[in-house]
């Protein structure tokens, strides 16, 4: 959420900078994922000598990144507007020295 602090700093509100961060990392983060998930299907769909092993590896493989992908997207924006702090704030009333 590094971007979204950076924004923070050039004076927009959480939500805002949270919003314009969040759809910039969007699009890496679907192809990221999309490129693993399509990657690792042949592991899930294996047959043959060894299919069980590459079954079970392939399917954590696969929940796994599914899972994170849906954490990223949803419950770390929404971990940061509930806990990150209001960075515009900061520069509006600096501290006194």
């Amino acid at each position: 959420m590094q971007f979204a602090n950076e924004l923070q700093r050039a004076r927009r509100g959480k939500h805002a900078a949270l919003e314009e961060a969040a759809g910039v990392r969007l699009r890496p983060i679907l192809m990221t994922t999309a490129s693993m998930v399509l990657g690792v299907l042949p592991l899930v769909i294996a047959s043959g000598a060894g299919a069980a092993g590459r079954n079970a590896m392939g399917l954590v493989i696969f929940t796994g990144m599914s899972i994170g992908t849906l954490f990223t997207l949803f419950v770390v924006p929404a971990m940061y507007m509930f806990i990150a702090a209001e960075h515009h704030r900061d520069r509006e009333h600096p501290a006194a020295v």
